[in-house]
């Protein structure tokens, strides 16, 4: 299992959120598990340039960090269903207003990840 090389610093709230929330696809995971895309293979499909495995990862950690609850049906197959803990909803608002902000300056950031982009591209042909 991956170890990090440098000791955490908790010491303040940025701090705190950013351990949390560190993974590509974790606000995206809470956002989807609000919205009611509960099941594994329904997180799966909205998202689906995430492997099963990194999902399954990242779903755990948020599980951890008691963000969202598993619960496990005793069938066969079994059936599996995520929700939000009364702590992780209380992170919706939050990223609701991420996600507006992103709206909102939609047109500026695409144009810098896209010149970004461009730019790595450049340099990688370069060598």
């Amino acid at each position: 299992m991956y170890e990090k090389k440098i000791p955490l610093d908790l010491n303040c709230g940025l701090d705190l959120i950013g351990e949390i929330l560190y993974g590509k696809w974790k606000i995206r995971l809470l956002w989807f598990i609000n919205a009611g895309h509960q099941r594994p293979s329904e997180l799966q499909r909205k998202i689906p340039g995430a492997s099963r495995r990194v999902l399954h990862i990242q779903l755990k950690e948020l599980e951890q960090h008691e963000l969202i609850v598993k619960k496990i049906y005793p069938i066969v197959p079994p059936k599996v269903e995520y929700s939000l803990t009364e702590f992780g909803k209380t992170l919706i608002p939050v990223i609701a207003a991420l996600g507006q902000w992103g709206d909102d300056h939609e047109e500026r950031l695409r144009n810098i990840i896209t010149k970004l982009q461009e730019i790595k591209n450049h340099e990688d042909t370069d060598r």
